[in-house]
């Protein structure tokens, strides 16, 4: 049958783990644990930049975006995820997967943008920092995140509309536990080039462009440190960005070993497909708290003192 003809509703069936049979609680009490850290963590980081006055910074800005960014793609995830390994409910109605998709890389496109801004912000702070709070106004931060937000959803919009009127007429199991744009195209019974160049487009206008601009931005943050004379100097700040290098290496490394994998490894086995998906949606929302939390001063004592006034 073709996309939508016939009396039934075209549905998906969604993957879990390959190998493991889908009510494996052992495997879904992990996935809720991360689940829950990444709530809590995330939660905890907006919490404190709101209520901190210490922390209204244009950094804290930045990682609060950064935040709300983790949040959503990790909520994008978790409906799907959670009814594979706790209730074994594997189908997906179209439409539901076709939101599904346009949420995940939305929020994928969004936490790209943040991540540049974030760079930038390093680079006016060690290049120019007596020009930083000047150059970095609030009006500037909130121009910003119009403009990461408008483009994340912008430019995914039509790859759903795109792949929405495409016929899905082979088999409609998909490779993983969501819905991503690259799975279900495989899926379509009909010419793709169309959906497949857009969709090559959106990568490179969004995480293509990102990631030269960070790599410029921390080409001349590099050179910048390396031209202060007192070592001890270049190891502060240089230490200022090591929170920013570790997100921005958690986002892209799975991202791009996803994209190696989906173009390159077809003969590589599902196992594979699999964890580098579930890597490159459930690790950085879970592990950029931690990282903030760990390397970011006021963060840390932030959390200290509350401890203490709970203990």
């Amino acid at each position: 049958s073709s996309n939508r003809t016939g009396s039934s509703p075209l549905t998906f069936i969604l993957t879990g783990i390959p190998g493991l049979m889908t009510s494996s609680y052992w495997m879904a009490l992990p996935l809720c644990c991360l689940y829950l850290l990444m709530l809590l963590g995330n939660c905890t980081l907006l919490w404190m930049i709101k209520t901190d006055h210490s922390l209204h910074t244009p950094m804290y800005y930045f990682l609060s975006m950064l935040a709300v960014a983790d949040l959503g793609l990790s909520l994008s995830t978790l409906p799907t995820m959670l009814a594979i390994f706790w209730f074994e409910s594997t189908s997906l109605p179209f439409e539901a997967c076709i939101i599904q998709m346009y949420f995940i890389h939305s929020f994928s496109a969004i936490e790209s943008g943040v991540l540049v801004a974030m760079a930038f912000d390093r680079f006016i702070a060690i290049c120019y920092p007596l020009r930083y709070t000047s150059v970095l106004t609030s009006s500037l931060i909130m121009k910003a995140a119009g403009v990461i937000f408008m483009r994340g959803i912008c430019v995914v919009l039509p790859v759903a509309v795109l792949i929405k009127k495409m016929p899905f007429c082979r088999s409609r199991v998909l490779s993983h536990s969501f819905c991503l744009h690259q799975d279900m195209l495989r899926l379509v019974c009909g010419d793709v080039k169309v959906n497949s160049l857009y969709g090559l487009t959106a990568v490179i206008l969004t995480k293509g462009l990102d990631s030269l601009t960070i790599l410029l931005s921390y080409t001349m943050i590099l050179r910048t440190i390396l031209s202060i004379v007192s070592h001890e100097t270049q190891a502060k700040a240089f230490s200022t960005c090591i929170s920013h290098l570790c997100a921005v290496l958690i986002f892209y490394i799975p991202l791009i070993g996803l994209s190696i994998i989906h173009r390159f490894g077809k003969h590589l086995p599902p196992l594979t497909h699999t964890l580098l998906a579930d890597a490159y949606l459930l690790v950085p929302p879970v592990l950029n708290p931690l990282v903030y939390s760990w390397k970011t001063k006021q963060i840390r004592r932030r959390i200290l003192v509350l401890l203490c006034r709970r203990g």
